[in-house]
């Protein structure tokens, strides 16, 4: 006789399920897909990034087709499936940003930082990503670094804020 294998939910933590959980409860039972996204923002801050397992975990536990959360997480930009450094920053390139310059907000953190977008840097501490829209059209160009907005960059203004991260 072989043995049953676990579900793929097993490989979530009973602290995550219980997170999950608390999502779940804000949507009717037969809507579990609508906590998707709090899912894989979830494991995400648990594991760094989303790999495919992890993703198959979220759709076993959701009980929807591991496609559909794989077309979330590769929709948004704020989903990470691949690991990222320890300060990743997600430059806003929408219009507003793009007319007051992230262009060039782009281009000298890919100078400064030697590294491209989609890039971290050799000592892991710097991840460069582009974010179609940040919903922060009056402080253009900015970019997000963690969960904090900077807005109004400047070449001048990047240095002291990437100074202070350690």
């Amino acid at each position: 006789m072989t043995a049953v294998k676990g579900r793929k939910a097993d490989l979530l933590s009973p602290e995550v399920r219980a997170r999950i959980d608390r999502w779940l409860a804000k949507y009717p039972a037969d809507q579990k897909q609508s906590a998707s996204m709090a899912a894989l923002r979830i494991v995400q801050e648990v594991h760094g990034s989303l790999s495919t397992e992890l993703m198959d975990a979220i759709a076993d536990y959701l009980e929807m087709e591991p496609i559909s959360v794989y077309e979330v997480a590769t929709f948004y930009t704020m989903y990470d499936l691949k690991p990222v450094g320890r300060h990743k920053i997600s430059v806003c390139t929408n219009v507003s940003c793009m007319l007051c310059g992230s262009s060039e907000i782009m281009k000298y953190l890919e100078e400064k930082l030697a590294i491209r977008r989609g890039q971290t840097t050799p000592d892991g501490k710097f991840t460069l990503k582009e974010a179609e829209c940040l919903a922060a059209c009056a402080g253009a160009p900015m970019f997000q670094i963690g969960k904090d907005y900077h807005e109004h960059l400047t070449p001048e203004k990047i240095d002291t804020i990437l100074a202070s991260l350690e």
